[in-house]
């Protein structure tokens, strides 16, 4: 008999939501049933690389949808979903009427921490102490190590490849690590980009260096703006440098998925955030101060560069791995004094080149590259992909309508016509969602109405050169 909809008690019943392929990476568990019935357990992983949403439905009267939720389901309006904070789970006591009751919300790990399961891990002791040797020495020990404890799989390994520092880096101990263990496939490496982009050309150079079978895909600008709807459908937010870094990793991620066997895919998200390497790092007030910048971006991970790599990818059903962001690598790395991290003589990210300079696995002018942003390195240097959206957009979005934006968007108000496209087009598919994004990605210490690098003095400057 079909269960009556009135015979439900009244109450909120909390939905774990997760719009993605990968659903056992939600961690479930069942404590012993309490007074009031079995409590779950539910959380995340820090640094959120899978990000999780949790729905709250606020009616009793209603009947929710059963797996996935649809948020375009007739019950969606009533349900209250939110993101779920990395690092974290919650207890709910699921009590014998049917109603359902949150009982703590903890925070079991931060970014910061060494994880527990340091004392069972099978690499051997590090060097202890700052010399600027024995550090070098650990970040390349432990960042060998992340790559190898991601090797576990029975599906082919394929990496995607920018040729930036961080890829390149994930690419060539990837391939060396696979070789080591002698797989029976070439690594194939991606790369994506419009003609003559920066990152197609640097691409090309690392995948002729380590020796990958390399993969290029050419998109037009018009392929990309016709994506558009698709990408933030899939990433579920408006942040406007999340979309437009999101459009070649989706279109990437759709030749991987139609054109080859490979299914998990490495990538290097995670080392702008955890090494400093975004360009306005160069003007922060302080070591202490770009320290505290560099935790609270890994904190906001999951709202924007881990949103990005794991929703485009999980979109066409791969399985991203990223290794800088591996527990114990990044809680050591965020354990060095603070002006060990800082940017030096005009190079982001420095620490991290020295520790690999008297490496083979890199060219030298890929190791000391500059920091190219992924939605602008895909464009030509002549013309970058920002540029190309706003000027498509210019004639979609009226002044008028930016004129009211505040009218019919209050909350994270758009300022530009750009931000005020991609908030109609997630509100056409999340409507009345706009708070899952808190705040929009903008560069720190410096006035800045763009968050593409390419608008930054210090950009500009190292382009000339």
């Amino acid at each position: 008999m079909p269960e009556r909809h009135e015979d439900r008690p009244p109450g909120p019943r909390r939905l774990p939501l997760r719009k993605c392929a990968r659903l056992h990476q939600l961690l479930l568990r069942l404590s012993p049933a309490g007074r009031g019935g079995p409590r779950v357990r539910h959380a995340t992983p820090p640094p959120a690389e899978v990000p999780l949403l949790v729905a709250v439905l606020q009616r009793r009267d209603l009947q929710p949808p059963a797996g996935l939720v649809d948020l375009k389901h007739p019950t969606a309006p009533h349900l209250q979903i939110d993101p779920f904070p990395p690092g974290h789970y919650e207890v709910l006591d699921l009590k014998t009427s049917g109603k359902v009751a949150s009982v703590e919300m903890v925070k079991f790990h931060s970014c910061k921490d060494p994880p527990l399961h340091t004392l069972y891990d099978p690499l051997e002791k590090l060097s202890s102490g700052f010399d600027l040797e024995v550090v070098k020495g650990n970040i390349r020990l432990l960042f060998d190590h992340a790559v190898r404890k991601r090797l576990m799989t029975d599906r082919r390994i394929g990496c995607l490849l920018s040729g930036g520092l961080d890829s390149s880096l994930v690419a060539a101990t990837l391939l060396k690590q696979l070789k080591e263990v002698e797989v029976s496939y070439p690594l194939q490496t991606f790369a994506i980009g419009m003609e003559d982009s920066p990152d197609l050309l640097a691409a090309r150079k690392v995948a002729a260096h380590i020796g990958s079978e390399h993969h290029e895909v050419l998109f037009s600008s018009e392929e990309g703006i016709q994506t558009l709807d698709e990408v933030i459908f899939s990433l579920e937010t408006y942040d406007i440098t999340t979309v437009r870094a999101s459009v070649g990793m989706y279109l990437v991620s759709k030749y991987i998925r139609k054109n080859t066997d490979s299914v998990v895919v490495f990538s290097g998200e995670g080392s702008d955030e955890l090494t400093q390497g975004y360009i306005y790092f160069h003007q922060a007030p302080s070591a202490e101060d770009a320290q505290e910048e560099s935790e609270r971006l890994l904190k906001e991970l999951y709202l924007f560069d881990v949103l990005r790599a794991d929703r485009t990818t999980a979109a066409h059903g791969l399985e991203l791995r990223v290794p800088f962001l591996d527990h114990r690598f990044t809680s050591y790395y965020l354990s060095l004094p603070p002006e060990l991290r800082i940017p030096k003589n005009g190079v982001e990210k420095h620490l991290l080149r020295e520790a690999f300079q008297d490496s083979s696995l890199l060219p030298k002018d890929i190791l000391w590259r500059p920091k190219e942003a992924f939605s602008d390195g895909i464009a030509s240097i002549k013309k970058s992909w920002f540029t190309i959206l706003q000027e498509h957009i210019e004639h979609q979005v009226s002044d008028s309508l930016l004129e009211n934006a505040a009218k019919r968007f209050p909350l994270n108000t758009p300022k530009t016509k750009e931000g005020y496209y991609y908030r109609q087009i997630f509100e056409r598919h999340y409507p009345g969602r706009a708070d899952w994004l808190t705040h929009y990605w903008m560069p720190k210490w410096i006035e800045a109405a763009d968050p593409s690098a390419r608008t930054l003095a210090h950009y500009k400057s190292a382009a000339k050169e």
